[in-house]
C-alpha cells in the first residue's frame, strides 16, 4: 500500500515521502496513529503543492536569516569582568551574559541559539557562532575587558 507519511517513521521514511508499506502495517499501525495519509491523486497532489509552499516559506527564511546574520557581525559586544591577579576573572563569560550584551544593543538573541563551546574565563577577543536558522550561522565578536574599579 502506497502511503504519505505525515511525521519521521523509523525504519521506513522521512515526512512528506511518497513510501509503499505492507497493508497490514499501513491500516493498522500508521493510518490509525495519524502518522501517515492513503496515496490518494487528490493527497498526492496536495503533498505537491505543501512541498512547494515549504521550499518557499524556507528561501525567505533563510534570505532573512543571512540579512540578520550579516547585521549581528556588525555588532561589537564588549563585556566588562571583574579580575584579579594575573588577569584572571572572577567567574566567567556565558551565553547568558553574551544574550544580555547582544539585548542591550537592540539585538534579541536566544540564549540556546549562542553555541558557546565552555563559557569564556580569560580577557580577550572571541568569536562566537550563532545559530539563526538550521542552515544559517552567523558570529558575534564579543570582547571581555577588564572592568574599571574607579
Amino acid at each position: 500500500m502506497k502511503v504519505i507519511l505525515r511525521e519521521d517513521v523509523d525504519h521506513v521514511g522521512q515526512m512528506g515521502e511518497l513510501v509503499t508499506v505492507a497493508d497490514g502495517y499501513a491500516r493498522n499501525f500508521l493510518l490509525p496513529r495519524q502518522m501517515a495519509a492513503a496515496a490518494t491523486e487528490k493527497n498526492v497532489r496536495a503533498l505537491d503543492h505543501q512541498k512547494r509552499l515549504i521550499e518557499t516559506k524556507r528561501k525567505k527564511e533563510r534570505a532573512a536569516a543571512d540579512e540578520v546574520a550579516t547585521r549581528l557581525a556588525g555588532i561589537p559586544v564588549t563585556i566588562p569582568m571583574q579580575v584579579g591577579e594575573e588577569d584572571k576573572l572572577f567567574g566567567s563569560v556565558t551565553s547568558k551574559d553574551i544574550a544580555d550584551a547582544l539585548a542591550a544593543a537592540d539585538f534579541i538573541v536566544d540564549k540556546r541559539k549562542i553555541l558557546l563551546e565552555k563559557p569564556i574565563k580569560t580577557l580577550g577577543t572571541f568569536s562566537i557562532p550563532v545559530k539563526l536558522a538550521s542552515d544559517v550561522t552567523g558570529e558575534v565578536k564579543v570582547s571581555v575587558v577588564k572592568q574599571d574599579t574607579a
